[in-house]
């Protein structure tokens, strides 16, 4: 609790011992009413100088004016009847102020899941000059210099491991608590903790470009883009506080009005300027006003402590509504990894034709001679190797033992007039040729991320209508991963600009109220991410582009965080409008209740407070989506 809640806490506490005092001890006349003068004002005081400062500043019609015109309107009335019940009054500030206590109690756990976030900026960075480490401030650290991460310290700037092992703790961009390793010549993002080695990192990046730059960047800027529910609430406060005001006045004079002019009947002043002040006090908007973007705050918050960052609560809206999710493959759904996943051998032992197969693949750079030399898993003796010659569109030809292999494609065996096998297995197929005889081939394949096929089950249990991924990688290869993920559409063979063409062709199948989210990682998608009504990127950590370019940043590659992203803001928008609904029914029950005179300003208080009070408690429930 901070000072400011202290205070209030203090000035509630001392109020209400004053007003239970002043109910068990004989006090009345003028020292009677200077004593729940005296109460009031310590309850009251700030609001009727915020009330003032409106007026000053023409700025009349708010909650402050609305509360202070009712609680002194109710105490001139005690005054005028000589009555002695000043209770309503100060109950009437006393709870108004024990509800603005509980939303700024609200309001700063929220906040605390936004400062978690900002938490993961550097405050230092040991840059190493000369042989010295010296501190600096993180924005004043050039690209291509070299910093030095001791164990415990944040990773200040983006760049790449020149020294060192270790674990990093990248719960606070991702979510998870799982570690991970990094070593040298591996990229390293801003932001993360080092837990174990000590790091020597050389910069790549400037701070004001770096990952942790951007994302706090991303989460500051998140409140101010509002929702269509933010606005229309904006809006309707503008016109609802004055109409209510106005039809306030309306209920103090015009019934004592027609009493007198038209009935023949003494005018009640005083019973109807009652029914106006209890009027009054009922329709002070603070429920809607309050709850709402507390709602979505507490929603925007809570999904960014789990790694999901929504850029502001239009975009969570929009999610909320999302029918149709769009899935490019590589890097989304499949790790972007390629891996030998099965060897078909003739004679040859298959270790042999992998070692064959391996060592002939040795000088090439490419992704599937990577995979191959990688699953070998042996140190590559290039002495072995003689005469290579990488043909291109086709394979790879050596001399390896001072026997020829020639490892590629089809139309390699073809050029050599060497009989090959078709295999049925999806994948790149790398036939092998040993002097002129076919000995058979490697399997490569992009491998599927282990919660892909539950990532898209669990869209559909949430209410996604289709699925549709869309690749640039054959058929067969796009059909076999779709069947085994159980994506509903797949279209394969796709350049980036047929991915956006395919695109608008979905958008335009699909109805208007239906949204359409495109995922992605973030580096080659950015049109398409931009074109879809709702753009996720994934696996975004040190990628510009995917910040920029998308409306919801993942943190991490684990595709459940994209249900994760759907569910937290589909509960989100529930609360809203259980808040709304709930809080546009109960003012308009009891400001009919109260122009009739059947609300007194006990019912006003619960109509009032007690409807703020529910809506911030239901407000704050979007914090909780860790288990969602």
């Amino acid at each position: 609790m901070n000072k400011k809640q202290k205070k209030m806490l203090t000035r509630i506490i001392i109020t209400t011992a004053m007003v239970v005092t002043l109910q068990f001890i004989s006090v009345t006349g003028i020292l009677q009413m200077l004593l729940y003068l005296i109460s009031y004002f310590i309850i009251g005081y700030d609001i009727l100088k915020k009330a003032g400062k409106g007026i000053m500043n023409r700025r009349v019609f708010d909650e402050n004016f609305l509360m202070a015109i009712a609680t002194v309107g109710a105490f001139v009335l005690a005054i005028y009847s000589r009555s002695g019940d000043y209770n309503e009054a100060i109950a009437v500030m006393l709870f108004y102020q024990i509800g603005e206590l509980f939303q700024s109690y609200a309001v700063g756990k929220s906040r605390k899941n936004i400062s978690a976030l900002m938490d993961i900026r550097p405050d230092y960075a040991n840059v190493e000059r000369d042989g010295k480490l010296e501190k600096a401030d993180p924005d004043e650290v050039s690209i291509g210099s070299v910093v030095v991460v001791q164990p415990g310290e944040k990773v200040p700037l983006d760049g790449i491991v020149l020294e060192g092992n270790s674990s990093l703790n990248t719960s606070a961009l991702t979510g998870e608590s799982l570690p991970r390793d990094v070593k040298q010549g591996e990229k390293i993002i801003s932001g993360c903790i080092n837990m174990t080695g000590v790091l020597k990192i050389r910069t790549t990046k400037e701070f004001g470009e770096s990952t942790v730059s951007k994302i706090l960047e991303l989460v500051e800027n998140s409140s101010s883009r509002k929702s269509k529910s933010e606005n229309f609430i904006s809006k309707f406060a503008k016109v609802y506080t004055p109409a209510v005001c106005y039809g306030a006045l309306a209920l103090a004079v015009l019934p004592p009005l027609v009493q007198m002019l038209f009935l023949g009947q003494s005018a009640q002043w005083g019973a109807w300027i009652y029914r106006a002040l209890t009027f009054l006090v009922i329709s002070c908007p603070c429920a809607l006003v309050i709850s709402i973007p507390l709602s979505f705050f507490a929603g925007i918050g809570g999904a960014g402590k789990e790694g999901v960052l929504i850029k502001g609560s239009n975009y969570m809206e929009t999610l909320s509504q999302a029918k149709y999710v769009v899935f490019d493959k590589t890097g989304t759904l499949t790790q972007g990894v390629f891996e030998v996943t099965a060897i078909h051998h003739n004679e040859m032992e298959e270790k042999h034709l992998l070692e064959y197969a391996a060592l002939a693949e040795c000088a090439s750079s490419h992704p599937i001679s990577k995979s191959i030399q990688k699953a070998y898993g042996k140190e590559i003796d290039r002495s072995r190797v003689t005469d290579i010659q990488e043909i291109s569109g086709h394979g790879i030809v050596a001399n390896v033992d001072g026997r020829e292999v020639a490892a590629g494609n089809s139309r390699l065996m073809q050029k050599f007039g060497v009989e090959h096998k078709d295999c049925h297995d999806a994948g790149t197929i790398i036939h092998v040729a040993i002097d002129g005889n076919y000995e058979g081939h490697i399997v490569i394949s992009d491998v599927v991320k282990a919660h892909s096929k539950a990532a898209i089950a669990a869209l559909k249990h949430a209410g996604i209508k289709k699925t549709v991924m869309l690749t640039g990688d054959t058929k067969r290869v796009a059909d076999k991963v779709a069947a085994e993920l159980g994506v509903d559409e797949v279209y394969s063979e796709l350049l980036p600009g047929d991915k956006v063409a395919k695109v608008e062709e979905l958008l335009a199948k699909k109805l208007e109220k239906e949204k359409l989210a495109f995922v992605g990682d973030g580096i080659n998608d950015a049109p398409v991410l931009t074109r879809a009504d709702i753009g996720i990127a994934m696996g975004a950590m040190g990628s510009d582009a995917a910040i920029e370019a998308a409306d919801v940043v993942l943190m991490d590659d684990d595709p459940m965080k994209i249900v994760k992203a759907i569910k937290v803001s589909s509960k989100c928008l529930r609360i809203v409008y259980q808040n709304i609904v709930f809080a546009l029914v109960i003012k308009f029950a009891c400001l009919a209740l109260g122009a009739v005179g059947i609300a007194n300003m006990w019912t006003a208080i619960f109509a009032d407070v007690g409807v703020m009070v529910i809506a911030v408690l239901n407000a704050i429930r979007a914090l909780r989506v860790h288990n969602l």
